[in-house]
């Protein structure tokens, strides 16, 4: 395998790294409070990023995501472009491209994931058909929903005795059969954001997130069966990579301040203390972008990468949270300041390290497939 970015996805990077750089400032975060930074949105849209995933693919994405993890821009970009646009151009229908990419391109739409499905969403039978369904339950709370214009929902289902389908928040003895049967499943739908009702919810990070309640919603399939697996995977990648960016982040500044920063005349860097604990970080940053890197990319090929996909969220979820950590550490009585520009790629990467599954999850999920042992497409795990 070759993770070299070709011309088109290093020159996707170095124009992400610009945008971030010169738009996600300390200070016009720090004025910015917890919305979302609605010119830095549209600057990405004019730029075209979000539609040059297409072309430059899920590692493409990722790369673009290390740059915004940098500087903890306050953009839907991750959820926009895996829960919407690769979402739909994978799974969707001629119709459903036609209509949702142009926007989802441009900026003027935005998508986010009601993710992981698993309860409070069901599909009502009686209108269920034809790829349509009206939605009633919630999720307790969904990044960016405050912005979205759509939401791809993950609806619980598993089939019970005698193969009868059942929809939305399975009891203990629904959980129980799905484990034994392996028959629960899960199945995506969309929702116009104008047909759901939002009630604002605050995060650990500044995601602008909100409360999913849908009462009888319209809604429409997305893709057949390996929809959601395959939608999860590479939203687990993509958030892995916005994780290394986040942590290279929160390192960057340590190694900044501890070379500035002086203890009996000499920088804190010159102790050897300060120097393993930027080093393991350091190792732990490069660890998750490998595994998010090797996941992004055979993903692109057309390989199995479900495994792979959650050995990186496993490696950003239980890695980053160290390195944040670190990160604060390492700058010792400035690091509990909540106002340091570093506090806030604390909050993200504790954010990240439980969305879509925290290391203990993903690593039963992960266990659960080699022991089937073979990842999608028939490869061996």
């Amino acid at each position: 395998m070759d993770f070299t970015p070709t011309p088109e996805q290093e020159a996707a990077r170095e124009l992400a790294a610009q945008i971030f750089g010169d738009l996600s400032t300390p200070e016009r975060l720090a004025a910015l409070g917890d919305g979302t930074d609605g010119e830095l949105w549209k600057a990405l849209g004019g730029a075209g990023l979000a539609g040059a995933v297409e072309e430059t693919g899920l590692l493409g994405l990722v790369l673009m995501l290390e740059e915004q993890g940098r500087t903890t821009a306050q953009v839907p970009f991750a959820a926009s472009c895996v829960f919407g646009l690769l979402a739909v151009a994978a799974h969707g229908t001629d119709e459903q491209r036609e209509r949702l990419l142009p926007g989802l391109r441009d900026g003027s739409a935005v998508a986010t994931g009601a993710f992981p499905g698993r309860g409070g969403i069901v599909i009502t039978p009686a209108d269920a058909g034809a790829g349509r369904a009206r939605l009633t339950g919630a999720v307790p709370w969904v990044p960016w929903l405050r912005d979205a214009t759509h939401v791809l929902v993950a609806v619980r289902e598993s089939a019970g005795p005698g193969g009868v389908a059942r929809g939305g928040d399975a009891g203990v003895g629904d959980a129980e059969f799905g484990r034994r049967t392996g028959k629960v499943t899960h199945s995506l739908w969309i929702v116009p954001a104008d047909d759901a009702r939002c009630e604002p919810v605050e995060l650990t990070a500044p995601w602008s997130a909100g409360r999913l309640v849908l009462d009888g919603a319209t809604a429409e399939r997305i893709g057949g069966p390996e929809a959601y697996d395959e939608v999860l995977a590479a939203a687990r990648t993509a958030f892995a990579g916005l994780q290394a960016g986040v942590c290279a982040g929160s390192l960057a500044r340590a190694v900044e301040y501890t070379n500035q920063r002086e203890q009996f005349g000499r920088p804190l860097a010159a102790k050897q203390g300060v120097q393993l604990r930027a080093a393991e970080a350091h190792m732990d940053v490069e660890a998750i972008r490998v595994t998010a890197y090797e996941a992004a990319w055979r993903r692109d090929a057309g390989l199995g990468h479900r495994s792979h996909a959650l050995t990186a969220a496993w490696w950003a979820s239980e890695a980053g949270k160290r390195v944040v950590h670190a990160g604060q550490h390492l700058h010792g009585g400035m690091g509990a300041d909540l106002d340091h520009p570093v506090h806030r790629h604390f909050l993200w990467g504790r954010q990240l390290d439980g969305y879509l599954g925290s290391g203990s999850e993903v690593l039963e999920e992960l266990g659960e497939l080699l022991a089937v042992g073979t990842d999608e497409g028939g490869e061996s795990a």
